[in-house]
């Protein structure tokens, strides 16, 4: 029997059974019948037994199927998995609201993982008529533990005409998410095994309607998803980016294209660390070891339509950035003084590349540490200084930690944030926890929640901008990263540095390279509760006071991110590898955090770690200079990488794209404001613009601003064309104005050394101006040309 969303709210269902009491001890479950085990394909196979070896006699205590199959067997489907009737929980009543359904639930059998939740309660709250939130917790419990930003309940909707019909069956588990118009099932729990809830261990799979899932990050991957038994692990964590680890941020959102032009969305509101199982049947799974479980789900139903429904959801509007934010950014971790870094902004200066913005990572610094200013960059200021006098930028990197090893009176970030008591503390609430990162001997960690933290935080900016007026904030190991596995005396031993269930996180543990899970924030809050969003949190207060500090809009980039960031500024993708394989995976970033509702965003052009070369850094700075945010950096033990330094190949390579970008700085400056008014996307896959085209859902190397212009990058070695996928409609050549009618094909474009194919959409105005050499230049004269045309007049 289906109880559907609109029943009247009069209607009670009981299931007339006594429910279980919290004092009652579950029994073990039953040993599965044979005949539940067998017709169940593989890729709908559930592991039940996720962590080391696994016995039949194991699998069978925890009322599972066994299989030792080995014969034409595809190692990843587990060898233990789930029944068909695994019944976890009963429903005992449901009651239909005018807004949802309130049901509660009763278990049936233990878990393998401790204190299980014996009694919970589901909530189906209609918050519009594309979106439903789910909500699961146990009886009694009137905490809000939502993932932050969304600290509470969404506030219902009575009498929605709601897009989609929730279904419960009284004789099974879990429910259905069904769209209307086409009667398909977007979130199905119903009768999949596995469906767990304990105090520290979270487990709920749902079949996908597609295999074209995008999203879950942060991490190396196609921003189209591998359901071929691919664990995601979501905890942030520094580490190069590299396939199958968790790196610097934390988003459980996804999106999926159910095909027909259609698309949902569905994000777990949940900050714990978490994996993400994906399968082929298709179906996904969810592990999180803390909060509760929590779901909102968005019918779109274009893919611009779900993005927007995330973003207004957990309350994310990026505001337009600065204007010369997004021209061209350049920097290094390496310039051994200030004399090198001159010489290297005059020689791109004179090259006449377009540039807008000098940075400097930690070498500036006095022993590493913040907010001081090493004898080497004596005069940095009158640089600054001369910076602004050209219409230019400069930006410093800014880390969380903070030295606590320098003598007491002489360095004010730790005499003012011990006085305060604005770092974090150690498990015990007594004294703050010591770490090491870049600083010479420990480091200490300010805390990002405590009341206290803007004003102690505007006081150090405050303190170094009166030294040198910087323009903008790029904050860096906000992962927060450690370079020791914890304190220096390692983690005290419980069950926050060593839960029941560990996702499958880098190092195998959750204070590897981080804080111990057990440090305390304000108000006894554990580390292990807010470790994904302490990044975030730094952002938030590092926005705040930079607004305060210049009383304009701030510019702040940061590595580590979570829901909302995109509120208070951008991201870059960290530590990338030069090779090609990682530039065209950059690709795939601009598109997960256009889902994400972070639209400033870009790698570091031609790769961070390893020695680029000249024609991987003459492509790389064709793509990199249409990345929202445009930046060259690179580490202090490659080459160097700046374009004039790589030759005139990569110089002229790099001025011929940038020209362009800052000709047309006034249509992407329109795609912010877009952005910021209705949350369209910057940067979009074709299929966000051609829903309707499945061709268009696996094509990842293509880019396109906004509807009209589309960017076809050359990511392989030696290619000088593109197989460059024009959907159906009219199109024009960007650089001689050739029109091309396609039928939604495939066309071998040239791509000479020196250039970047783009094309533009038949009924677009894309807004133009000959290009300066700043941001600044903005009032030269807006015409309409190709981009031969301008490049030659600039």
């Amino acid at each position: 029997m289906y109880f559907e969303h609109n029943l009247s709210n009069t209607d009670r269902i009981e299931s007339g059974e006594e429910e279980i009491g919290v004092e009652q001890s579950l029994p073990y479950p039953p040993v599965p019948d044979p005949s539940t085990c067998v017709n169940i394909e593989d890729g709908l196979k559930f592991d039940c037994f996720p962590r080391g070896q696994v016995t039949e006699k194991d699998c069978n205590q925890r009322g599972c199927c066994y299989t030792n199959i080995t014969i034409n067997r595809d190692p990843k489907v587990p060898i233990c998995y789930y029944p068909k009737t695994y019944n976890s929980y009963k429903y005992t009543n449901i009651t239909i609201k005018d807004w949802g359904i309130v049901a509660t639930m009763a278990a049936q059998f233990r878990s393998p993982y401790p204190k299980d939740s014996v009694n919970l309660v589901l909530h189906i709250i209609y918050i519009d008529e594309n979106t439903v939130y789910i909500k699961m917790n146990t009886t009694g419990n009137t905490k809000n533990q939502n993932m932050w930003p969304l600290a509470d309940d969404p506030v219902p909707k009575i009498g929605v005409k709601s897009a989609f019909d929730v279904k419960i069956d009284m004789n099974s588990t879990g429910f259905q998410v069904m769209r209307k118009s086409n009667g398909k099932i977007i979130f199905d729990t119903k009768n999949l095994g596995g469906f767990i809830h304990t105090d520290q261990f979270f487990q709920i799979s749902s079949k996908l309607p597609s295999k074209f899932i995008y999203g879950l990050g942060e991490q190396r991957s196609s921003f189209l998803r591998d359901v071929n038994w691919n664990t995601i692990s979501l905890f942030t964590h520094d580490s190069i980016p590299l396939d199958n680890v968790n790196g610097y941020g934390f988003h459980p959102v996804y999106l999926c294209m159910e095909g027909g032009g259609l698309s949902h969305g569905v994000v777990s509101l949940n900050s714990y660390p978490t994996d993400i199982i994906l399968q082929p049947g298709p179906a996904i799974t969810f592990r999180t070891i803390g909060g509760i479980l929590a779901f909102v789900i968005f019918m779109g139903p274009t893919p611009i339509d779900v993005v927007k429904q995330y973003t207004s959801v957990v309350n994310q509007r990026a505001p337009i950035p600065p204007y010369w934010a997004l021209g061209f950014h350049l920097c290094r971790f390496g310039y051994k003084s200030l004399a090198d870094v001159e010489k290297i902004w005059n020689q791109t200066v004179e090259a006449g590349i377009p540039l807008d913005t000098q940075w400097a990572d930690l070498d500036y610094m006095k022993n590493r540490n913040d907010f001081t200013l090493d004898d080497k960059f004596k005069g940095l200021d009158k640089f600054v200084d001369k910076l602004h006098k050209k219409g230019m930028h400069f930006v410093p990197l800014v880390d969380p930690g903070i030295s606590g090893s320098e003598t007491p009176g002489t360095y004010p970030p730790y005499d003012d944030g011990m006085n305060l008591k604005i770092f974090v503390m150690d498990s015990s609430g007594k004294k703050p926890f010591i770490g090491k990162v870049w600083n010479s001997k420990t480091t200490l960690f300010p805390d990002f929640t405590h009341p206290r933290i803007i004003e102690y935080w505007f006081n150090q900016l405050k303190r170094f901008h009166d030294m040198v007026p910087f323009d903008g904030a790029w904050i860096d190991m906000n992962e927060p990263s450690n370079f020791l596995n914890g304190s220096l005396t390692g983690c005290p031993n419980n069950n926050w540095e060593h839960p029941p269930y560990v996702p499958t996180v880098d190092g195998g543990f959750l204070s590897y390279r981080t804080l111990c899970m057990s440090s305390l924030h304000w108000n006894g809050v554990k580390h292990y509760d807010i470790h994904n969003l302490y990044g975030t949190m730094e952002m938030i207060v590092t926005s705040f006071t930079m607004g305060m500090l210049r009383n304009s809009r701030p510019f702040v980039i940061s590595r580590s991110s979570a829901p909302s960031l995109g509120n208070y500024g951008g991201h870059w993708t960290g530590d990338v590898r030069s090779t090609w394989d990682d530039m065209k995976h950059s690709v795939a970033d601009l598109f997960s955090f256009s889902l994400f509702g972070v639209p400033l965003v870009g790698a570091d052009i031609c790769g961070f770690n390893g020695n680029t070369s000249v024609d991987l850094c003459q492509r790389w700075s064709q793509l990199g200079a249409f990345y929202p945010f445009s930046r060259n950096h690179n580490s202090d033990d490659t080459i160097a990488q700046d374009p004039v330094s790589l030759g005139d190949a990569v110089a002229s390579a790099a001025k011929k794209a940038l020209k362009i970008r800052y000709m047309l700085l006034p249509y992407l400056y329109t795609l912010f404001a877009d952005n910021a008014n209705d949350r369209t996307p910057v940067v979009q896959p074709l299929f966000f613009q051609f829903p309707e085209d499945a061709e268009t859902y696996s094509i990842m190397t293509q880019f396109m601003w906004g509807r009209s212009l589309l960017f076809a990058p050359v990511l392989e070695e030696g290619m000088t064309y593109v197989k460059v996928y024009l959907p159906k409609g009219v199109w024009y050549n960007g650089y001689t104005k050739e029109r091309i009618l396609s039928k939604g094909q495939y066309f071998a474009t040239p791509a000479p050394l020196d250039t970047i194919p783009i094309f533009t959409r038949g009924g677009s105005i894309i807004p133009e101006q000959i290009p300066g050499q700043t941001t600044t230049e903005r009032y030269n004269p807006i015409m309409s040309s190709g981009f031969e045309t301008f490049v030659q007049l600039g």
